[in-house]
């Protein structure tokens, strides 16, 4: 009888364990169901609107799959995004969509399956959109952007020649109050011959004095002059931080306005802007827009920061085909050049395009040019403020490697200082540096007149 009840008895405790079992993977299961549809949660929408392109930005805690189509009669974009649910942040993403969009009429958000939601992009006209993930960097998580960019885009030099007079919301001051006023633009001739019609000054009555009157030129101007103003930064890229909050890209981008308003008053002289408003342009692009419209001169603008807040004053680089010609120099383009992780730039297209543009082909000569444009426009920039350095500094700039166009980059001074960011942020400082650079450009030029070329002008 014993024998026999143990074996009764060893089909309930099996069963028991079965059940106990069951019911503990029930409960795990109702644990863990749940965790893919919470593992993804998307932390915030960000739209950056412009000519170039309509940016897109998703940012989350995780890494997203995303598959898209674009759709005709009309033209749609659709975006599904896998492993999340519709939240608020992105609905957001609605109300984030402007009636000015270049490219985007509205965007429609929906939850397209219990794990995936649908984005519907409405667009104005037909694009080749860049779809990409980037990984955490700085103070942002993972991040999933949408470009949308024209399938026809403008012609540069035309877009050049039709914006011409895009700057009407800031019109120029007629009296700045400066401490030294620049030369004034000359005036408006049925057939004017700017830079050209004085004869040219001894060499050392001219470094005595190093304005450039507008009646006093040195060499003869046949030709339009083009310059590339280069804002650093824009859209997903901040650059540094005042500790009053100031934003470099804010400050570089204003007086980069306010410097191509100044050139324009010149009829020899026209202006392109690698970006007019805040977006995000990649190094490389920068470079590549400056060639197309056959720019003479690159000129990139920024307002850096240091890890030490005393740390002050103006400075101009060029590029060096050796190395840096100081370890805060070398400091410095190491940082610039970590501008498109932070920006966000499509790897599949980046690649091509420094391989196409970037190769390295820097001449001694475009340094040379460099170097004698980047001291012209040290010695008045030292006129408004102190300079970090009393000479041109060199290091391997990613966005001064255009091959055939004599390249600077501006730090109008430390936005990392409390008192600089304080100049930076102030109209006055902010027309003095850009007549600084104006009055320094024209000096190059009046010395080294750009040769001919088969284009229109």
């Amino acid at each position: 009888m014993p024998r026999s009840t143990e074996i009764r008895s060893q089909p309930v405790k099996s069963k028991s364990r079965r059940t106990i079992l069951k019911a503990g993977g029930a409960l795990f299961v109702s644990v863990v169901t749940p965790l893919p549809a919470m593992a993804s949660q998307i932390l915030a929408v960000r739209v950056w609107p412009s000519d170039d392109y309509t940016r897109v930005t998703l940012e989350n805690d995780s890494d997203l799959k995303v598959t898209h189509f674009v759709v005709k009669n009309p033209d749609r974009l659709v975006v599904d995004i896998e492993g999340i649910a519709l939240n608020s942040t992105l609905k957001d993403l609605v109300a984030k969509i402007q009636p000015n969009d270049p490219y985007v009429k509205q965007v429609r958000v929906g939850q397209n399956q219990p794990n995936v939601v649908r984005l519907v992009f409405d667009l104005k006209e037909e694009i080749k959109p860049q779809v990409f993930t980037l990984a955490p960097v700085g103070e942002y998580k993972y991040r999933f952007v949408i470009d949308l960019y024209p399938a026809n885009p403008q012609d540069p030099i035309a877009a050049l020649i039709q914006k011409g007079d895009w700057l009407k919301e800031a019109p120029a001051n007629p009296n700045p109050p400066l401490a030294q006023a620049p030369a004034q633009p000359p005036a408006k001739q049925p057939d004017p011959a700017p830079l050209a019609e004085a004869k040219p000054q001894p060499e050392d009555k001219a470094e005595r004095n190093p304005k450039v009157a507008a009646d006093e030129p040195r060499m003869q101007m046949t030709r339009m002059i083009t310059i590339a103003l280069d804002p650093g930064h824009g859209g997903e890229d901040p650059g540094a931080t005042g500790a009053r909050g100031n934003r470099e890209k804010d400050v570089v981008l204003s007086i980069a306005k306010r410097l191509k308003r100044k050139i324009e008053q010149y009829p020899n002289m026209r202006v392109m802007l690698t970006r007019d408003a805040d977006f995000f342009v990649p190094l490389g692009q920068r470079v590549v827009k400056a060639r197309k419209v056959q720019a003479d001169l690159f000129v990139s603008i920024h307002a850096d920061a240091f890890v030490q807040p005393t740390a002050r004053g103006s400075s101009v680089f060029a590029l060096s085909e050796k190395g840096a010609s100081s370890t805060a120099a070398r400091w410095l383009a190491n940082k610039e050049n970590s501008a498109d992780l932070i920006g966000g730039v499509n790897i599949k297209t980046h690649d091509r395009q420094l391989a196409s543009v970037l190769l390295d082909l820097s001449t001694t000569a475009q340094i040379n040019d460099s170097l004698r444009v980047g001291n012209a426009v040290l010695k008045e920039i030292g006129g408004i403020n102190k300079l970090h350095k009393g000479a041109v500094e060199q290091a391997g700039f990613a966005v001064l490697k255009a091959p055939d166009i004599p390249s600077i980059l501006i730090e109008t001074a430390f936005i990392s200082n409390p008192e600089e960011e304080a100049k930076l942020t102030d109209e006055r400082y902010q027309e003095q540096m850009a007549d600084a650079i104006l009055t320094g450009i024209r000096n190059y030029f009046a010395k080294n007149p750009p040769l001919a070329k088969n284009r229109l002008t």
